[in-house]
């Protein structure tokens, strides 16, 4: 670097308005050019997009909430200095305008010439059928999160000529994701597709049955298709959906009239292991294949062990988050294909150890929540709301993106408002009408009056209020947030804790205590720490390992309960969970994981949900936990403070005899391998701290034992540096 940019690098020259973040504008610190927007509206833009390709055998089946859309007038502009005259390139999405220290350019330039010194490039973009984007380029100047945009600029001008000074515009940092491209905008973006070759083709009933030997996604292609007539598919997560003519969820046709053969790709994306392909009049083709559909993210964690069940089990749930790992975190690939909150916020903790893919959670955050004014909960469900919450608690607490927290703070404030004005005269939620209270697929579930689930999760939504508040400075606001989540918390062990129960009970019907005792509330006070220690002796005995409990069928609700068991220490009874649950499944065929699996349950049984005979999604988010509940309660892995400056490594073999693992960081990875004698780990970031037990004294040649009781050590783990531990396992 030469001097001249060496000088560059020393000078600040501004604070971005709404964030007090310091920024560069010197070219010598710039980023790589890029697509940028309005925060929040190309996420926006495109789930609408995404959300409404599903159908169900031919027909348009559209999303269930209000669907918002993006601003269609954006002014965008950029402060920078420039050392020489330079061609500025421009790219846009839509009709512009662009102007250099308040002087437009005629026309629609797609280069401008810029003087040296010291400038402001401004552009106002309209695009009503796509979102207003823009892309600048040039030697010291560059389009990216440092330019300042908003939707209304308050300009005017008086009878003089002379404009305002603009001082009650809001500007906000603009959005981006990773278009570098300038010949190819946002709006053109679509997944990439590789072609898969089927496994087998065997004819059944005057049709071809297609096998692709596991659950998959994307395209079908028929090579050489020639003649005339129509070819109808009938997709199967199973074989028995594929060859239901009648009950098939996803059904396409096709119309053919070729004289010569070629090659045709389905316009629409389909989930499938198995396709039924009927032909009907002259129709023949030299193949069927398929185009395979994924989001090109990295496998950054992985996790082996001596136990090889459950080295499928974590294989086939990474495939299964894989698949439903899309252009946002969806519920599952056959139905919905949609973004729903609940889904999601497991698929952020699953992502913090397979991937840490962090523009997905913040693009599914951001597309989720939408704009105001609001009108109903997240997907119209009250619970879904607040798991909205603990996605940002979650991810700021993973990544230390505290950016992002400065530009969805406004969209958090508008919705708790919304959520607090709903409260019933003992400031707790119920639901009203248009509201739907899900928690969990349970026959018999009740959803009267003030239901002890649902207080909980608006409690922690409180305590995430508080914490982002500070993050933005406001500390009066963090204190009202924090009062309103410690009266709260009183009010749920007042009115709900039944001693005689040991546990909470599941709601409150006319200001009184009803008798019955469910498992989401107790579970969930264990991992945010709600209860007493010897609270959460009694409800682990009182409910998690009682069977008069009723069961939870779901993989969605299991998660949450083996998590509270693993927080309990409860690793061994954990690992034959997942043995008999996971594995379950993996005895009956799956390739991926399932949205509801009832052992109970026989034959093609199993396919049917929601009334249907193949209702049920063969391949769903939420089914993907052991990604999570290895990564953090076996190899012991999660963060202390925000980014993982600290972090913890708590390894638990839990009735394993050997693992081994990786956990991916936003700055790297950590890794730990661990048997009954020894202990190795080594980090890529921040300063870590390993916690274990052994019945003898514990050496470590790279680092000092600390003896901290009961037969409790711990080593300090420094970044970069690789640790054995010698131990004895208890």
């Amino acid at each position: 670097m030469n001097t001249t940019n060496l000088k560059k690098l020393s000078k600040y020259i501004g604070v971005a308005l709404c964030f007090g973040m310091l920024f560069f504008a010197d070219a010598a610190v710039a980023q790589k050019a890029t697509w940028i927007w309005y925060p929040g509206d190309y996420e926006i833009w495109l789930s609408n997009k995404m959300q409404n390709r599903r159908t169900e055998r031919g027909a348009f089946l559209p999303p269930l909430w209000k669907e918002d859309s993006h601003y269609v007038l954006i002014e965008f502009h950029k402060d920078f200095t420039l050392p020489k005259a330079e061609k500025v390139e421009l790219s846009i999405e839509g009709q512009y305008n662009v102007k250099i220290d308040g002087k437009a350019f005629a026309g629609y330039p797609k280069s401008i010439d810029v003087p040296a010194g010291k400038h402001r490039i401004s552009l106002k973009v309209y695009n009503q059928a796509n979102v207003p984007s823009i892309y600048v380029k040039a030697p010291d100047l560059v389009s990216d999160e440092t330019w300042l945009a908003t939707f209304e600029d308050k300009e005017w001008i008086d009878a003089s000529g002379k404009s305002s000074d603009l001082s009650a515009t809001k500007y906000v940092n603009a959005g981006a994701w990773n278009f570098y491209d300038p010949n190819s905008g946002p709006a053109e973006f679509k997944l990439p597709t590789e072609e898969h070759k089927a496994v087998k083709k065997e004819m059944m009933n005057s049709a071809i049955l297609v096998d692709f030997g596991k659950e998959t996604f994307g395209f079908i292609k028929f090579l050489g298709l020639k003649g005339k007539g129509k070819v109808t598919l009938y997709y199967g997560e199973s074989k028995e959906e594929a060859l239901s003519f009648d009950h098939a969820e996803l059904v396409d046709e096709l119309p053919v009239d070729q004289s010569q053969k070629s090659d045709v790709v389905m316009e629409g994306s389909r989930a499938f292991r198995y396709v039924n392909v009927k032909l009907e009049g002259n129709i023949s083709a030299d193949d069927i294949t398929m185009l395979y559909e994924y989001s090109p993210v990295e496998q950054r964690g992985s996790f082996k062990c001596n136990d090889e069940q459950i080295n499928k089990i974590w294989d086939v749930a990474a495939y299964t988050l894989h698949l439903n790992t899309r252009e946002f975190f969806i519920d599952g690939i056959k139905r919905d294909r949609w973004v729903w909150s609940g889904d999601a916020y497991q698929s952020y903790a699953m992502n913090y150890y397979l991937y840490f893919d962090s523009p997905t959670v913040t693009r599914t955050l951001y597309a989720l929540r939408g704009k105001d004014p609001v009108t109903s909960h997240i997907n119209t469900i009250m619970d879904y709301t607040f798991y909205w919450f603990l996605g940002i608690h979650d991810y700021y607490q993973y990544s230390g993106d505290k950016a992002f927290i400065q530009q969805i703070y406004p969209r958090m404030q508008t919705l708790m408002n919304w959520c607090l004005a709903r409260r019933d005269k003992d400031g707790l939620m119920t639901g009203l009408p248009g509201d739907w209270t899900f928690i969990d697929w349970a026959d018999g579930l009740s959803k009267k009056g003030e239901i002890s689930f649902e207080q909980l999760l608006l409690c922690r939504s409180l305590e995430t209020m508080a914490q982002c508040a500070d993050l933005m400075g406001e500390k009066a606001e963090s204190a009202k947030y924090k009062q309103m989540a410690a009266s709260l918390k009183t009010k749920i062990f007042q009115y709900y804790w039944n001693p005689q129960k040991g546990a909470l009970v599941h709601s409150r019907v006319d200001g009184k205590q009803t008798d019955n005792v469910t498992r989401y509330s107790n579970m969930f006070s264990i991992f945010f720490n709600y209860f007493t220690e010897a609270q959460k002796q009694q409800v682990k005995k009182s409910v998690l390992l009682n069977d008069k409990i009723q069961k939870i069928t779901t993989p969605y609700m299991h998660f949450y309960e083996l998590e509270a068991l693993c927080a309990m220490g409860e690793q061994n009874y954990v690992l034959k969970e997942m043995k008999d649950y996971w594995g379950g499944m993996l005895n009956l065929g799956a390739t991926t994981f399932w949205e509801e699996y009832n052992p109970a349950k026989s034959g093609a049984d199993h396919y049917s949900m929601y009334g249907r005979e193949f209702g049920k999604s063969l391949c769903h988010a939420w089914g993907a936990s052991p990604i999570y509940l290895l990564g953090k309660y076996y190899l012991g892995v999660k963060p202390t403070a925000p980014g993982y400056s600290q972090y913890t490594i708590t390894p638990k073999l839990g009735g394993l005899q050997w693992m081994e693992g990786s956990v991916p960081t936003p700055n790297g990875d950590i890794k730990v391998r661990c048997d009954a004698k020894q202990i190795k780990v080594s980090a890529e970031t921040g300063t870590g701290t390993l916690h274990f037990t052994s019945s003898t004294i514990p050496v470590c040649k790279e680092g000092a034992v600390v003896a901290k009781g009961k037969n409790v050590y711990e080593v300090t783990i420094a970044k970069g540096k690789k640790y054995t531990v010698e131990y004895s396992a208890m």
